[in-house]
């Protein structure tokens, strides 16, 4: 299962990637602790039985077996990291593949949206029964890939009950027999009533019926290879033979990486240490990538089920059922980005208004000049005249309108022309 991290990664602050390191969900320790505490038992029971079992005489002979044993652990025998190598990539370059032919409906739903046209009982009967048949066809390519969704959906009356599919069309989809997957059943009425719907003018010109089925076939193209690489897995030999690899190099390694009595003089052998740090690193990093890469027309014509309005026709708000077995997943939020649940600051929640521009806004009106127009304004004034010139002229042509003004008038005045020596400020600065 692939957990997002984005979050935690999104600054760089103290001890962040020591927090990341230390993630249990999703992490290679979740993944390999087993296969490594049977490694470190195996490990530590050979080494207890050289140094406490044997006799001097079979000691010797187990530190020659060790000494044979240690040179097959050297890449020239056994080819850990090109063919482990070269697996790791062929089996994220699939995992990959997967994830972008996922059938996401977003595209086809605009289409359907903005190509079906009426306000009536009927068009909303078409665009949520198109819509209807397209989730449908995923529901039944991914149980058909996936053990999550077919523990949610195990039989075909639950994705009736879940409202994707109505009895008539169950009756109709079960009555065609097909020695292979059926998910490109629900495809298929799709195009019939489309057909329909541009017979009966839902859908106004060819143009806009060739755009659905463009869409539609587009959609199906990644249902195909979903089933696809389900279908056609990594060759098993390649498989076999990369894992007989990795195990059988950590085989070795149990006995080959044992530290031997340094009196003794052996090679590469000049200290005691007990625990092996660097083969346990090789464990982790050579069965971890292992393990992350073994987990990637004719009778058809027109035989459209009755349209029926679906399950959820009057609801406007709802939800799909679950089972026992995965109904703690309601309890499992769903993912709204990785900053959706980032901690904000007192600091980072205050609005803060530049001075500069904010309040400066000349009111609307026959005096009001608007922002964009005081800015132009000033540069051309500029260009003729300098700054401080500018600004004790800026109040001149006024001075006899304000005598004649009432006292309220005079405040608005008094308030425009402050505001106006602001923005010939701001227009100053900028062109500078």
């Amino acid at each position: 299962m692939t957990v997002s991290y984005t979050l935690e990664v999104a600054d760089a602050r103290f001890g962040g990637f020591c927090k990341l390191l230390l993630r249990w969900k999703g992490s290679i320790y979740k993944l390999l602790y087993k296969d490594f505490l049977l490694f470190c038992g195996v490990y530590v029971f050979f080494s207890v039985f050289y140094r406490f079992l044997l006799s001097p005489k079979q000691q010797d002979l187990f530190e020659r077996i060790s000494l044979y044993c240690d040179q097959f652990t050297n890449t020239n025998f056994i080819p850990v990291l090109f063919v482990l190598g070269f697996y790791v990539t062929l089996a994220f370059n699939r995992w990959w593949g997967q994830y972008t032919n996922f059938p996401l409906p977003d595209n086809l739903m605009m289409v359907v949206s903005g190509n079906v046209h009426g306000t009536d009982e009927r068009g909303r009967l078409l665009r949520r029964t198109l819509m209807r048949y397209v989730n449908l066809s995923s529901v039944l390519i991914l149980r058909s890939i996936s053990t999550r969704v077919l523990k949610r959906f195990p039989t075909m009356e639950h994705i009736v009950e879940a409202g994707f599919m109505t009895t008539h069309e169950l009756n109709h989809f079960e009555s065609l027999h097909s020695d292979f997957n059926k998910y490109w059943m629900p495809l298929t009425w799709f195009s019939n009533l489309a057909s329909r719907a541009r017979e009966e003018g839902r859908v106004r010109d060819d143009i806009a019926l060739r755009l659905l089925m463009d869409e539609l076939n587009k959609y199906r193209g990644k249902c195909s290879l979903l089933f696809h690489y389900d279908w056609i897995s990594i060759p098993l030999v390649y498989t076999q033979v990369v894992t007989l690899a990795v195990y059988s190099f950590f085989a070795f390694c149990v006995v080959g990486r044992q530290f031997l009595n340094p009196e003794k003089g052996y090679k590469d052998h000049k200290i005691d240490l007990y625990v092996p740090v660097f083969t346990l690193l090789q464990f982790f990093f050579y069965a971890g990538w292992l393990k992350v890469s073994m987990l990637a027309v004719d009778d058809m014509y027109q035989n459209l089920a009755p349209i029926e309005k679906d399950k959820h026709w009057e609801q406007r708000h709802f939800s799909v059922p679950y089972t026992l077995s995965t109904a703690a997943e309601t309890l499992t939020p769903a993912f709204k980005g990785s900053t959706f649940d980032m901690r904000m600051s007192a600091e980072d929640l205050e609005i803060h208004q530049p001075a500069d521009t904010a309040q400066y806004l000349p009111p609307k009106g026959s005096q009001g000049e608007g922002l964009e127009g005081c800015l132009l304004r000033g540069k051309g004034i500029l260009r003729g005249c300098s700054l401080p010139s500018l600004l004790d002229g800026a109040s001149l042509p006024h001075e006899e309108e304000e005598e004649d003004a009432s006292p309220e008038e005079n405040i608005i005045n008094i308030d425009q022309k402050e505001q106006e020596m602001s923005l010939l400020k701001v227009a100053v600065e900028h062109t500078y």
